[in-house]
C-alpha cells in the first residue's frame, strides 16, 4: 500500500523495498541502480543463557522462516523487529523478549550493534546480545538448551543454525580471561599439541589457539584501523533513492522484479502460514538469490602464526560505506568464476585441494528477508609463508586482531557468520 514505487507494509513499519542509484570511485562498477531493503529500525537478536551445574547453556529456538531451505531452524532465544515488540502486526510479543528489555531481569554478557548485508539492507543494524538470568526458565514448546559447545557442532552440518544465531555467536569472546592466562602461561606456539585445561588441541585448532595471541601479528592493530580509516577517506559512495520503476536494467513484471541478465537477485511475493508465530497468517515481499554464493576465509601461517586474509570492503547499504569483510563473498559464484570482473581470489576457493580445506558447509542466509538463499562457507589453508600477491585492499590479520575489532564493529557480516563457525575440538 501506499507509494507505488515502493513496496511497504500497510502500517508503514516492518520494511520496504526501495530503489536505489548507485555512483562510487570503489570496485570494477562505477555506477548502477537495485532494489534494497529498507528498515530503518533496530531489531533484537538475543540468546538468553544460563548455568546449569558449572556448564553454560543457551536456550535456542526451533524458528520457522517462510524463505528457509528447510522450514525450521536453529534461532536465538530472541529474533525480534522493533515492529515485533511495538506490536505493529498486531500479533503476540515474542517470547522471553522482557529479558532483554528489562535490566533487572538479567545480567548482560554481550551488547553490540552490528550491520548486516550491507549489498541488500540499507543502514540495517541489529542488537547483538547474550543475557545471563539467574532464575527459574521454563522452555516453551520449540525452544531448548543447547550448550555453545553443541551449536558449534550443529554449525558444521548444512543449514541448521540460522544466520541470527551465528550472528550472535560471533560477538562471543572465544576466550574468558581465565583461559587467556592459563593459555598464555602454557603456550608454546612449536608443539604439535597444547594442553588447555583439559582439553588437548591440536592441528588447525592448535592454530586458531595461537593465532588469538598478541604476538607475532604481521600487522599491528593500529596499522590495521589506519588503513581501514585511509579507505573510508578514499571511498567515494553516492546512494540516490529512486523509484523501483526507473530502475535502470531492471524489469518489474505481475510476478517478481529481477535484473535484465538474470543476475545479482529478484524481489519475489510470499504468503504466510505458521502456527508458532506472533502472527498465524501474512503476505511479504522477499529477496531471491539463484544458485550458491561463496565466503571464504584464506588462511595462511606468517611467521609461524596462523594469519586471515581479510579485505576491505564497499556496500551501498552500509553506514559509513567501508567495513572489513572476508577474502572473498560473492552470490552465484560459479557464475561470476566465469566473468571478467571476478572476485579475486574466488578460482582459488573453487579449485583448492581436499588437503588444504579446513572448513565447508553450505549455510543460509536470514529466512525473513532471503528465499532459499544459500552460501557455501570455506576456510582453506595455504602453505606456510608461500607468496600470494593482492592489491591493498587485502590485509592480513590474526584472529585474536579480528576478535578485538569484531567487538567494535569494524567487520561486515559475511565476515562474522564464517567467524562464528570456527570451533576448538574438545572445548565444549
Amino acid at each position: 500500500s501506499g507509494n507505488p514505487h515502493r513496496l511497504v507494509h500497510r502500517s508503514g513499519k516492518f520494511f520496504s523495498i526501495e530503489g536505489i542509484r548507485i555512483k562510487t570511485n570503489f570496485g570494477f562498477v562505477p555506477e548502477w541502480d537495485q532494489p534494497i531493503i529498507k528498515q530503518p529500525e533496530i531489531g533484537i537478536l538475543g540468546f538468553i543463557t544460563k548455568v546449569f551445574n558449572g556448564v553454560r547453556y543457551f536456550l535456542v529456538q526451533a524458528k520457522m522462516e517462510p524463505g528457509n531451505i528447510n522450514t525450521i531452524q536453529i534461532s536465538p532465544t530472541v529474533q525480534a523487529t522493533k515492529s515485533n515488540f511495538t506490536q505493529a502486526h498486531k500479533g503476540k510479543i515474542p517470547l522471553y523478549l522482557e529479558y532483554f528489555i528489562d535490566r533487572s531481569k538479567s545480567t548482560i554478557l554481550v551488547d553490540q550493534l552490528q550491520s548486516e548485508q550491507g549489498s541488500r539492507f540499507f543502514h540495517k543494524q541489529n542488537r547483538n546480545m547474550v543475557v545471563d538470568v539467574s532464575g527459574e526458565i521454563l522452555p516453551h514448546e520449540d525452544f531448548s538448551w543447547l550448550t555453545l559447545g553443541e551449536i558449534k557442532q550443529l554449525l558444521g552440518k548444512d543449514n541448521l543454525v540460522n544466520m541470527d544465531a551465528r550472528a550472535v555467536i560471533s560477538c562471543i569472546p572465544f576466550m574468558g580471561h581465565e583461559m587467556k592466562s592459563h593459555f598464555t602461561r602454557d603456550f608454546h606456539a612449536n608443539n604439535d599439541e597444547i594442553l588447555i585445561f583439559d582439553s588437548l588441541i591440536r592441528g588447525f585448532q592448535k592454530e586458531l589457539f595461537c593465532s588469538m595471541q598478541d604476538s607475532h601479528a604481521q600487522n599491528t592493530l593500529n596499522e590495521i584501523i589506519s588503513w581501514v580509516s585511509e579507505w573510508k577517506f578514499k571511498c567515494e559512495l553516492w546512494v540516490e533513492r529512486i523509484s523501483l520503476d526507473d530502475m535502470l536494467n531492471w524489469e518489474l513484471t505481475e510476478n517478481e522484479i529481477h535484473h535484465v541478465a538474470k543476475r545479482f537477485f529478484s524481489v519475489i511475493a510470499v504468503c504466510v502460514e505458521a502456527g508458532n508465530r506472533e502472527v498465524v497468517r501474512w503476505t511479504q515481499p522477499i529477496l531471491k538469490h539463484t544458485g550458491y554464493g561463496l565466503i571464504g576465509f584464506l588462511t595462511q601461517k606468517k611467521n609461524g602464526i596462523l594469519h586471515f586474509l581479510v579485505c576491505a570492503r564497499m556496500s551501498p547499504g552500509t553506514v559509513g560505506a567501508i567495513e572489513i569483510g572476508p577474502t572473498v563473498a560473492c552470490s552465484g559464484a560459479t557464475n561470476r568464476a566465469k566473468t571478467k570482473d571476478a572476485p579475486f581470489f574466488l578460482d582459488l576457493f573453487l579449485s583448492t585441494p581436499v588437503e588444504q580445506i579446513r572448513y565447508d558447509t553450505i549455510q543460509s542466509e536470514e529466512g525473513g528477508r532471503f528465499y532459499h538463499f544459500q552460501n557455501r562457507y570455506m576456510i582453506i589453508e595455504l602453505p606456510p609463508d608461500s607468496p600470494l600477491e593482492f592489491s591493498d585492499k587485502f590485509k592480513w590479520m590474526t584472529l585474536g586482531q579480528i576478535l578485538e575489532l569484531v567487538k567494535h564493529g569494524y567487520f561486515n557480516i559475511e565476515a562474522r557468520n564464517l567467524l562464528s563457525c570456527l570451533h576448538f575440538a574438545g572445548n565444549g
